[in-house]
């Protein structure tokens, strides 16, 4: 897998606990799979009545089987300190997250400065779009739950960074200049979804733009800012200038990255690229189809479905898809197909 696809591995098991609850003592099986692990942090056997919300996290690392890079711990506090310990640590309250990023909070944040109090609570980030961040905390209420917050906003203690990188099998780029397995060229015509240009590929700071159809006019290979960018007539954009690689999501001629670039501006999908090669390689029929025919209808996003039946069930009401059997006798065959039924589902409704 590579960086990307293992980030949505694990925002994809945390989606699949939404909605578990003390209430019914459906959160009693993330409790039970902390306990399973060993050796068991601090030799403590987690009580179904305790606070749970490191415990959720650490849950959700373990069945990632990333316990290397995400430490497994029941308190905040104690949490930080493995995350320091293994370099993994982000003090700065203002970084802006990655998807599979773990934030902790300090709910006596005066919000003056950076906060460097006890932490309280966890969770792990689905997603960032534009500046609010959406993430999947247990024991929020007693239960799994989302939260919106804003970047840079009140009560955050920090993050806990973990290096997915060094477990990835796979780069998700060649070079500095790739996406998708294949590397951009002066003249191509591509879908930029970010919001910022820059007047140089080294700039540290930029102005903001909309997205758009846009062409690539220039490349600086190994550069912060690696692409330059000029609008395309009639594309939406008003790009012109140097963006960041992770800005662009394949070229305007491949229906699939159109597509893709549009539910990722959204926010109903982070990993753009790999549905693209998903959709490339075959390995599901009629992947493209959905992706396409479920942008074509999608105009914001929404609430997550609960499973990825539910996600098919509200796919074929919206005439995206009409033979709901084979996704729900597919969706195990690749990584996530199941989280992208699920917020699919969810936005179209």
């Amino acid at each position: 897998m590579t960086e990307n696809e293992l980030r949505s591995e694990v925002v994809s098991i945390a989606v699949s606990y939404l909605g578990c609850k003390e209430s019914d003592g459906s959160h009693k099986k993330i409790i039970d799979l902390y306990n399973s692990h060993k050796p068991l942090a601090r030799g403590y056997p987690v009580k179904y009545t305790d606070a749970w919300c490191s415990t959720f996290a650490s849950a959700v690392a373990i069945k990632a089987g990333l316990t290397d890079i995400i430490p497994t711990e029941c308190g905040c506090e104690k949490h930080i300190q493995l995350f320091k310990a293994l370099g993994s640590w982000q003090e700065n309250d203002a970084y802006v997250p990655k998807p599979a990023d773990y934030v902790f909070y300090d709910w006596d944040d005066n919000g003056v400065g950076d906060c460097t109090g006890s932490a309280d609570h966890v969770g792990i980030v689905e997603k960032v779009v534009g500046n609010t961040i959406t993430v999947i905390e247990g024991n929020y209420s007693n239960a799994v739950k989302r939260r919106s917050l804003q970047v840079n906003g009140r009560y955050i203690r920090g993050y806990g960074v973990p290096k997915y990188a060094s477990k990835a099998t796979a780069n998700s780029t060649t070079g500095a200049a790739t996406v998708a397995g294949a590397a951009f060229a002066v003249g191509d015509k591509v879908n930029f979804i970010g919001s910022t240009h820059y007047t140089s590929s080294t700039a540290a700071s930029g102005v903001s733009c909309k997205p758009g159809t846009a062409k690539v006019t220039a490349i600086a290979a190994g550069a912060k800012h690696p692409y330059h960018l000029i609008k395309e007539a009639g594309g939406g954009s008003s790009v012109y200038g140097w963006v960041d690689a992770a800005d662009i999501v394949g070229r305007a001629d491949n229906p699939v990255a159109v597509a893709c670039a549009k539910l990722t501006r959204l926010g109903v999908i982070n990993s753009p690229d790999y549905w693209i090669k998903a959709a490339a390689s075959g390995k599901v029929k009629y992947l493209d189809i959905l992706i396409t025919k479920a942008a074509e209808k999608i105009t914001k996003t929404g609430p997550r479905s609960s499973t990825p039946e539910n996600g098919i069930g509200a796919l074929v009401a919206a005439g995206v898809i009409n033979t709901p059997e084979y996704w729900a006798e597919h969706y195990h065959d690749i990584a996530s197909l199941g989280a992208l039924l699920c917020a699919l589902g969810g936005a179209i409704k």
